[in-house]
């Protein structure tokens, strides 16, 4: 068969294997772990592909990150596919899919090495620590960083084969677009120089190859570093436009003063060595990897002569073996932006952050089965069933890992079952059962863990404060609001919060003053400004009235579990209050689960005033759903049609007596 035939079904294999693995996604929804903050709650994202969208993609620094090909790649999604989480999980794939077939196309160019290329780029494929960059749509980052890093490796090759201004610049313009994804690629520079060492043995100091490999022109060491200066400018500038953009933020102010330097050191030292265990071994992956109090003396201590002996080995074996210096420097320099010296966020480490520099040991891998090989053809057939062996291996590891991004629930339940102190897990599982009817206890439990772990969250604060809001525990929210506030003061959407459950524990001065707060700090805050009107117009708290007048202007605007409680404080004062009864049935429809209750309400309103005839509507649809009851449902349809003859209500009765 061709050569170029065999490189044809190695693209192709990559391809397929990677969509076969992770097709499931697309049945996948997105996390409430920076998905809001990139998508779903951007309003610049949402609206797709339009002159202010791309001016604000351009310019913003939202989120602590500049990385506006990314934010446009998401903008075309939500064109494209609106906000259909499983279209986004599958542009994730096919950039994913893509990145690896361009890591052979370059791997395959530069060595000529078909096979250990192939491995390498299907390891790439299937490995389980990229299951965080592919299946997160946050992290769209990392694979179109990925994706036009190998882009412009594979560039780079063809300008080293017959240079030119055209070829040069295709090379500069790939590295520009990967630097707009993601600046972990400011790397990309160092990284050419390594590759000039080995495998494009460029300049006079380099052992020459064999002619097959020769094709290129041998520039001198000075050329060498002259052709790169233009690459090493773009990495300052973007170094330096990242460093203004998260320190505007203030997120790595933050981390610093809650990580000593010399922790942040020790676990930089053990996270280079742990990166290398999951890649043999990957197990105990998670979304988020919280820092630890401390680190034990002795961890940092093997984890730094490990890698000093790691880098004296392979010093010592450059010239027989260049690879291995290559792959090692390939991984610990392409880690160095996101090793944990200075960064955004408090994670002590991340699985994401493994995408490229695993091509490192992963080259070292291939290309000492190629030497082993050499010196014992007999290893041959062994090596390669190993090799297929492990990408082999990756496809069930990755299929069960990517299963834990399913949903929000699953992610942080798996992630709270390998980490301990994960207070952000603990968090964003509680804010993420809030909406799930039924799930108020766990969402409790889970925001009361957080603050356990961090009683400084005011963010947790204010959660646990609404989840405690729609369990009907306003008194208990609002010192959850208040601790929020005292944490972050400026916030004007807790201030409407505790504002709201102020109001509902009938200390309506205290909500007026909150909601007025609220809106200083947001004068465009609709809902405040909505609410405060609301509460304005309350009469005096102590009376059924007030409390019936305050159920329905909360029942109006949506905040349905507050409109009961007042109905019900209503009803505590006067229970034959028809019109309260009446609107608590209805409000009561509209709450999941708790319809049932409503039948009951909708009979007492008609036994205190026989002549409403909303009341005995309300009562005919209610028992018109319940089997046998139908009967019942029309002669109350009927008494409120002789009290109030409405064509529409006729079209009701004509309706269920076709039924009946």
């Amino acid at each position: 068969m061709p050569k170029f035939r065999i490189d044809l079904w190695i693209h192709l294999a990559l391809f397929a294997a990677t969509f076969t693995v992770y097709f499931q996604t697309s049945t996948f929804d997105f996390v409430n772990y920076d998905d809001p903050d990139y998508v779903t709650h951007n309003a610049h994202v949402r609206g797709g592909i339009t002159a202010d969208g791309l001016l604000w993609a351009l310019t913003s620094g939202d989120a602590a990150n500049w990385f506006p090909v990314t934010r446009i790649s998401h903008m075309l999604d939500a064109e494209l596919f609106g906000l259909r989480a499983g279209w986004h999980h599958l542009a994730n794939v096919l950039f994913h899919a893509l990145a690896a077939m361009l890591l052979f196309a370059f791997l395959q160019r530069a060595t000529h090495a078909r096979w250990p290329s192939a491995f390498v780029a299907m390891l790439f494929a299937l490995h389980p620590l990229h299951t965080e960059s592919v299946a997160w749509v946050a992290e769209r980052k990392d694979v179109l960083c990925a994706l036009f890093w190998f882009l412009a490796l594979w560039a780079y090759v063809r300008y080293t084969e017959r240079p030119g201004l055209a070829r040069y610049s295709i090379v500069l313009f790939a590295f520009g677009l990967g630097l707009m994804a993601k600046p972990m690629i400011v790397t990309l520079p160092f990284l050419l120089l390594l590759l000039d060492f080995w495998p494009l043995r460029r300049g006079p100091a380099t052992k020459k190859a064999d002619e097959r490999k020769q094709s290129r022109l041998r520039p001198g060491k000075l050329s060498i570093l002259l052709e790169k200066l233009p690459f090493f400018a773009l990495s300052a500038a973007a170094a330096v436009t990242t460093i203004v953009v998260q320190k505007g933020s203030g997120a790595v102010e933050a981390l610093l003063a809650t990580v000593p330097i010399a922790l942040r050191l020790q676990n930089a030292c053990v996270t280079y060595v742990l990166y290398l265990a999951k890649t043999l071994w990957p197990t105990g992956l998670a979304v988020f990897c919280p820092y630890p109090a401390e680190v034990p003396a002795w961890q940092p201590l093997l984890a730094g002569l490990a890698i000093l002996a790691i880098s004296g080995l392979v010093w010592a074996g450059y010239r027989r073996f260049p690879y291995l210096a290559v792959g090692w420097l390939w991984y610990l320099g392409t880690l160095v932006p996101v090793i944990g010296l200075v960064q955004v966020g408090s994670q002590s480490r991340a699985d994401r952050y493994m995408y490229v520099p695993m091509v490192g040991p992963a080259l070292m891998l291939a290309w000492g089965a190629v030497d082993v090989i050499r010196r014992w053809p007999r290893a041959k057939v062994p090596i390669a069933a190993l090799a297929v062996a492990g990408c082999a291996c990756c496809v069930p590891l990755t299929w069960t890992q990517l299963g834990y991004w399913r949903n929000s629930e699953l992610l942080y339940d798996h992630a709270l079952a390998v980490t301990s102190g994960n207070s952000l897990a603990e968090h964003n599982l509680g804010s993420y059962l809030l909406d799930i009817p039924g799930r108020l206890p766990d969402a409790i439990r889970h925001l009361q863990a957080a603050l356990r772990i961090t009683p400084d969250s005011a963010s947790a604060h204010s959660d646990l404060g609404t989840a405690l809001a729609k369990s009907g525990k306003p008194a208990e929210a609002i010192p959850e609001y208040q601790a929020a506030l005292r944490l972050n003061p400026d916030s004007a959407i807790v201030h409407n919060n505790l504002a709201n459950a102020l109001q509902e524990a009938s200390r309506l001065p205290e909500a007026i003053a909150e909601y007025q707060l609220a809106l200083r700090f947001d004068p465009n805050y609709g809902d405040a400004r909505q609410n405060l009107a609301i509460a304005l117009r309350a009469p005096a708290p102590d009376s059924a009235e007030a409390h019936y007048s305050a159920g329905v202007d909360l029942s109006h605007a949506g905040r349905l579990t507050e409109a009961t409680t007042q109905f019900e404080a209503a009803l505590r004062m006067r229970p034959d209050f028809a019109e309260a009864q009446n609107n608590l049935g209805v409000t009561l429809t509209q709450i999941p689960g708790r319809e049932s209750e409503a039948l009951a309400h909708f009979q007492a309103a008609v036994k205190a005033k026989p002549d409403y005839s909303d009341a005995r509507f309300n009562l005919g649809v209610a028992l018109s759903q319940i089997p046998g009851r139908m009967p019942e449902a029309i002669a109350q349809l009927e008494a409120a049609y002789r009290l109030n003859p409405d064509p529409e209500l006729r079209q009701t009765l004509d309706r269920l007596r076709s039924a009946r």
